[in-house]
């Protein structure tokens, strides 16, 4: 990539990490030689070994963030953090700094407010077979419930614009972090693009923080709660449905004797049909005012991203341009 694709622009590299003494040092002096021209920022999430003094050795910018969870520390970051490109990736090593140059330059000539670097191979072997099976399960869950953007929605390697970083709400803590980053991208109709990369293992005595029945459990919490979220109408028209069946099924073997006999013999069981018959209709009307204000709200939240850094988004436009023709030539 050419010097001149990254003239007048500012770029910082996004670092969040608990206890990765042992591989922070060398992460960031990999990407203060990939980037040379980028400031890069390790946000220590209350590691008890020498993350935080290996990363300023290293030479990067190291803050604390008190509340534990990789959520809470992407939202300080893109609070905290004014620059024109974002790239944000983890701690231990697994993702390889020589390929930031590439996810910045998809950014920009695709014109693109994030480019996801995909694990190649992560599906097949993410370091345990419960990651790798939970990775293919919700990978598929993600693409039928909010749409096939994404292949690889767990991946920590990113690249984003100002405009992505600051209209991005950040409501989850955890490792449904990643998920939520993909769902508000979707949601916004953003222009995303996807960069199939190499994904290592992590060295020695370097372990996963990731629990796969805890952080599953989270991630599948945040789908229902997204799904809620976005798409009300179809999260209450599922939950009427429900309690439509359930009535029905109390409901029909009442109606059958009272066609046969002319009599209500279990009035108990039709009372509670009908109870359950509200319920739904209830649910159902919810989902419906609810999916109104949602469209209101996804209207309002377009409106914000539109008007993020119009000035600096408008500069890298015209240099995507520039470089496309240099390209090209």
């Amino acid at each position: 990539m050419t010097e001149a694709l990254l003239e007048d622009l500012e770029i910082a590299v996004l670092l969040p990490c608990y206890n990765e003494a042992q591989t922070i040092g060398d992460v960031v002096t990999n990407f203060r030689t990939a980037l040379p021209s980028a400031r890069v920022y390790v946000y220590d999430n209350n590691s008890t070994d020498s993350t935080a003094l290996r990363a300023a050795l290293a030479g990067a910018t190291v803050v604390r963030e008190r509340r534990q969870g990789k959520g809470n520390v992407v939202r300080r970051m893109f609070s905290d953090i004014q620059a024109d490109i974002y790239i944000m990736a983890d701690g231990d090593g697994t993702y390889a700094a020589s390929d930031a140059p590439e996810l910045i330059r998809t950014l920009i000539t695709e014109g693109a407010d994030m480019v996801v670097g995909t694990r190649r191979g992560v599906h097949a072997d993410a370091g345990r077979q419960g990651h790798a099976f939970g990775n293919r399960i919700f990978n598929t869950l993600f693409r039928s419930l909010f749409g096939n953007d994404f292949s690889d929605i767990f991946s920590g390697y990113r690249a984003f614009s100002r405009r992505f970083a600051k209209s991005f709400p950040a409501v989850s803590g955890g490792f449904e972090i990643e998920t939520e980053m993909s769902v508000h991208a979707s949601r916004l109709r953003m222009p995303i693009a996807e960069l199939e990369l190499d994904y290592g293992r992590r060295p020695e005595g370097s372990h996963s923080k990731l629990s796969t029945f805890k952080d599953g459990a989270k991630i599948l919490w945040m789908f229902a709660m997204l799904m809620k979220e976005t798409r009300p109408f179809v999260f209450f028209g599922a939950i009427s449905g429900f309690f439509m069946i359930l009535s029905l099924s109390f409901m029909a073997p009442v109606l059958g004797e009272y066609f046969r006999t002319g009599l209500v013999e279990r009035m108990p069981t039709w009372v509670f049909s009908l109870a359950l018959m509200m319920i739904s209709f209830l649910v159902f009307s919810a989902g419906m005012i609810l999916d109104s204000l949602a469209r209101a709200r996804a209207e309002q939240l377009r409106i914000h991203y539109m008007n993020q850094s119009a000035g600096r988004h408008a500069r890298t436009a015209r240099k995507a341009d520039k470089t496309t023709r240099h390209l090209a030539a």
